[in-house]
């Protein structure tokens, strides 16, 4: 039986940690981190074990790393690469922004398996985006085995490395733009009158409505925007104030600001 353990329980680890909480026996899944209260609420909503670095370092088949990246390569594994260095049932699985795999081969100072994945936070919920790539160390069996662990934290996708940074702009850094423009719709529905509460609501179900139409449909954004528009109608008033004030533009420019730094993070 495989044994699973999370060093970094943060944001996206502990969203992961949730993921995989429902997707394989939580009694499997050992969590570590330097804040013991990030691991006792995991513990205590999960079902999951508290263990420390060199636990999950020595027993652990899958070792899910959610260190920064400025920590990774520097700090952590050179930390545990003793305990990898005896070692050949395991797999590491970094979601560092911009480290590529052969730093982190290079970091811990063997040519190991390595799955190098990117999900978002949402996989907490089920409804994750995550992709991932491996070295050649890495078995059919062992990709399965990471794909079992988060077959509930939502879509998954295998991806060649070189357009990772450009994904986690998009997918990764994209919630963020998200819950911004999420929290400006309920503003303006506040400004027009509505309680605030409300307000979020309505945006939140739309967004989550709109995501799904275009999901489901398969038909481009574009053409599911024409549909919502009406002739002269009130929907394409309000896509002309967009448009002039730079909307497009100004989220393109959000996604490439993003992929810059994720590749600065990767130096």
């Amino acid at each position: 039986m495989a044994k699973y353990g999370f060093i970094g329980c943060g944001n996206m680890g502990g969203a992961l940690v949730r993921a995989a909480a429902r997707s394989v026996d939580a009694g499997d899944i050992y969590i570590s981190d330097f804040d013991s209260s990030k691991v006792d609420a995991l513990v205590a909503e999960c079902g999951v074990k508290g263990a420390d670095n060199d636990f999950v370092a020595s027993e652990c088949n899958y070792i899910v790393l959610g260190a920064k990246p400025q920590v990774l390569l520097t700090v952590l594994l050179p930390s545990i690469a003793p305990k990898l260095k005896d070692r050949d049932d395991f797999v590491l699985v970094s979601m560092a922004a911009g480290i590529k795999i052969e730093q982190i081969t290079q970091a811990v100072g063997i040519n190991c398996p390595v799955i190098r994945i990117m999900p978002n936070t949402s996989a907490g919920v089920g409804e994750g985006m995550t992709v991932y790539c491996s070295n050649d160390k890495v078995t059919n069996c062992m990709e399965e085995g990471l794909l079992a662990l988060l077959r509930c934290s939502g879509k998954l996708d295998k991806l060649e490395e070189k357009l990772f940074d450009a994904a986690t702009s998009v997918m990764s850094c994209g919630p963020a733009f998200a819950y911004l423009f999420m929290e400006a719709l309920a503003d303006g529905g506040v400004k027009c009158g509505l309680p605030r509460d409300k307000a979020l609501t309505y945006a939140e179900q739309m967004l989550k409505g709109a995501a799904a139409t275009a999901l489901i449909s398969g038909k481009h954004p574009g053409v599911l925007k024409d549909q919502v528009c009406s002739p002269a109608g009130s929907t394409i008033e309000g896509v002309y104030a967009l448009e002039k004030g730079g909307f497009r533009a100004s989220v393109m420019d959000a996604v490439v600001c993003s992929y810059l730094r994720n590749k600065e993070l990767g130096k």
